[in-house]
């Protein structure tokens, strides 16, 4: 193995064994990136001060799409920002950029901010992970007006119909290999 694959692996560990602790209770605090010197996020989902030389927890409060959240300032400047973001930045390297990729909670409960709960995925894999319908495959659903399996994909907000098919495997390969063409 070379250097950057050496760094790689230990990262990894290191990743691992404060995901271990969060699921046993032992909280473990790092460092917010771009926010060095000024706060904290632990395993736990606590986040806290050190600003003005005193570490002081800060109070988290519910958003208006129920996941915890607190108040950060930067340069005099007011910011709400999510815990599990926060969390993500610290612990899994994850750099915020927009909707490509996204902090998601593994069990669905927006408010167990808990590192062994939190993952980093495509927009794309959030949106189709926990889908309820007829087929296990993303992007293929049954339409009883005519007994098939019909494909689908979303792309830019719109819905590209691929064509129906007997069997719901077909139709989800149909699925990937348009998925593929985007990629």
């Amino acid at each position: 193995m070379n250097i950057v694959q050496n760094l790689e692996h230990e990262i990894k560990k290191i990743i691992m064994i404060h995901t271990l602790l969060s699921k046993v209770g032992i909280e473990t605090w790092k460092d917010i990136p771009d926010f060095e010197g000024l706060y904290q996020v632990s395993n736990l989902g606590n986040v806290r001060s050190l600003r003005f030389n005193k570490i002081k927890l800060i109070s988290k409060c519910r958003s208006s799409t129920n996941r915890y959240v607190v108040n950060t300032y930067y340069k005099k400047k007011k910011k709400q920002m999510k815990v599990s973001v926060l969390m993500a930045m610290a612990f899994l390297n994850h750099k915020p950029c927009g909707h490509k990729l996204v902090v998601d909670h593994i069990d669905n409960n927006k408010l167990n901010d808990r590192l062994y709960n939190i993952q980093v995925i495509t927009q794309r894999q959030n949106c189709s992970k926990d889908k309820k319908g007829s087929s296990k495959y993303t992007g293929v659903t049954w339409d009883k007006r005519v007994n098939k399996w019909k494909a689908y994909i979303r792309i830019k907000q719109k819905l590209r119909y691929l064509g129906y098919y007997k069997k719901e495997k077909e139709a989800a390969q149909a699925y990937q290999n348009e998925l593929k063409k985007l990629l």
